[in-house]
């Protein structure tokens, strides 16, 4: 499943301006930290710690104006602890984001 990163890469790019080092830096933070959210999602087994990880992943969305990435977070606030869907299609967007 592929995901529209243009508007996360502008985001990126306004950031850094002209600097590709500082984009390049911008990008792998964005993807590391995404990385740790889903690995806390996979883990978590209670609502509490289930809750945590989603509003911390539609932070990070909503920080770098990720609309997709917003989206899939709001379905993880809905859905039940470890629901292997939400998680397989969050890893989506992290592969192909990771990969462009």
């Amino acid at each position: 499943m592929a995901y529209e990163a243009g508007a996360l890469d502008a985001t990126l790019a306004a950031a850094a301006g002209e600097d590709a080092q500082l984009f390049s830096e911008l990008r792998q933070a964005f993807i590391e930290s995404l990385g740790n959210q889903v690995d806390l999602l996979r883990r978590a087994r209670c609502d509490g710690n289930w809750q945590i990880a989603a509003l911390r992943l539609k932070g990070l969305a909503a920080s770098f104006h990720a609309e997709p990435l917003l989206a899939l977070a709001e379905e993880a606030l809905d859905a039940a602890p470890g629901e292997p869907t939400v998680v397989r299609r969050i890893q989506a967007f992290l592969d192909d984001f990771a990969m462009g």
